[in-house]
């Protein structure tokens, strides 16, 4: 099964590639790789961009002033993690095209994403989903899309992943029920020592590929300050991705502390330590605000009382300003580093001849998803009576829960915690500016 949906791989991303020459070649996921459709490999330089918890791809002003400004930079790559569906997107989606930028957005919002406390996978989410995906699938620099971003985040929260994979069963199912391209459907996980590599190789496992990933990524935040590539741990997740039959890359990375933020770790990451197995990174994030990430501002900061669009006090509009020294030294790097690669001609024997990576056993530790049991169907939720044997059970249900707070267990040790804290207070005080505006 696997070997012949990799066949069939092959023979579309070639006729797309025969098809749309003069366009822009679009974004696939073949073996361990993404491939243009041009057939060079795909290397992500990316940005996370979110300028407030509202859709950042409908004012085509701002967009064609950022992608001009991230095209200096050198990003190829942004990710999004809140759209909304019924937007008109055209204008931004052809600023980043024009500027050779591709979107990896994320389908859930704040109320369609998965609670850990208690997950579930119901058709209010998957419609929500599939409406994302039917916007999105038709502009040609749409590299990618996640199910969800961070959906795992503490040690006994391994029990949501079978929800989380059988999210990305079903959109695959719609996508391919809708005849679109294949659109590589993904998860975004946070580094979580206790959950990996089991988490990666559970979404990849398994003989039938319309049930696994296409592709896994990790927020990083290893490298902070001086560094190596051991003493980081990124030998680590190299030495994890080993096997893996999917692409992997890392979907956020950049500590702030302690400054001044040198992004050192590009060079392993789009270098010779990480090439051959990993596939780039998303630098987090585009704007400055109260989390102290942002590579531009818009401008000095300004009494949100008085000025309403600015939220926080930081505007969220206007001509992007580099933050010194932080975005020169992003751009320092990748100005230097250009992978090539291998060529798809040359690497689809070898990707035809992977095999899916074996499924990970239940572990004392923080694993506990029986790697035989089958997935959840629509609309079920977590058994927590069952749980301790990896089982699912529960009830069926038709709506989506809204976003909860409550933590089930304790949380997990991550890496880089004290950024992964500041990345959630940065949010909070998005949407406690956005509620005073409102």
């Amino acid at each position: 099964m696997f070997a012949k949906a990799l066949s069939l791989a092959l023979l579309a991303l070639a006729a797309v590639n025969t098809v749309s020459a003069a366009s822009t070649p679009t974004i696939s996921a073949v073996g361990s790789k993404f491939f243009f459709s041009n057939g060079t490999q795909y290397y992500i330089k990316g940005v996370a961009y979110q300028l407030t918890s509202l859709d950042p791809l409908t004012n085509q002003t701002q967009c064609e002033l950022d992608a001009k400004m991230m095209q200096d930079l050198g990003a190829n790559t942004i990710r999004v993690y809140h759209v909304d569906s019924t937007a008109n997107h055209d204008g931004c989606m052809t600023a980043f095209e024009n500027a050779g930028i591709y979107l990896f957005v994320d389908l859930d919002t704040f109320d369609t994403q998965f609670e850990q406390t208690l997950p579930e996978w119901n058709q209010t989410q998957l419609s929500a989903f599939e409406a994302v995906l039917d916007e999105f699938q038709q502009y040609d620099n749409l590299a990618g899309v996640f199910v969800a971003n961070e959906a795992m985040t503490m040690l006994n929260g391994s029990d949501t992943a079978p929800f989380v994979k059988a999210a990305i069963r079903d959109v695959k199912a719609y996508r391919e029920s809708k005849k679109y391209r294949d659109i590589p459907v993904g998860y975004s996980g946070a580094d979580i020592p206790s959950l990996r590599p089991m988490l990666q190789n559970y979404l990849a496992c398994g003989s039938d590929t319309a049930d696994a990933a296409d592709f896994f990524s990790l927020n990083v935040y290893e490298w902070c300050g001086e560094s190596s590539f051991d003493g980081s741990g990124y030998s680590e997740l190299v030495a994890n991705a080993s096997g893996l039959q999917i692409p992997i890359f890392i979907s956020e990375t950049g500590c702030r502390i302690p400054k001044p933020r040198t992004f050192d770790d590009q060079d392993s990451i789009l270098g010779k330590d990480m090439e051959d197995t990993w596939s780039g990174a998303i630098v987090y994030e585009w704007i400055e605000e109260s989390n102290d990430y942002g590579l531009i501002s818009y401008g000095p900061t300004v009494n949100p009382t008085s000025n309403t669009a600015a939220l926080d006090g930081y505007p969220r509009t206007g001509t992007p300003l580099p933050v010194s020294p932080d975005y020169s030294n992003l751009k320092a790097h990748w100005a230097t580093l250009s992978p090539t690669g291998v060529q798809l001609s040359a690497y689809s024997a070898q990707a035809s001849s992977l095999s899916p990576i074996a499924c990970p056993s239940s572990t004392m530790n923080g694993w506990i998803v029986n790697p035989t049991a089958s997935l959840p169907s629509l609309g079920q939720t977590l058994d927590l009576a069952a749980t301790s044997t990896g089982g699912l059970g529960g009830s069926q249900t038709g709506t989506a829960k809204p976003s909860a707070t409550a933590k089930k267990g304790a949380a997990a040790p991550m890496k880089g915690g004290n950024e992964v804290a500041a990345m959630g207070t940065g949010l909070i005080g998005v949407m406690l500016g956005f509620l005073f505006w409102l």
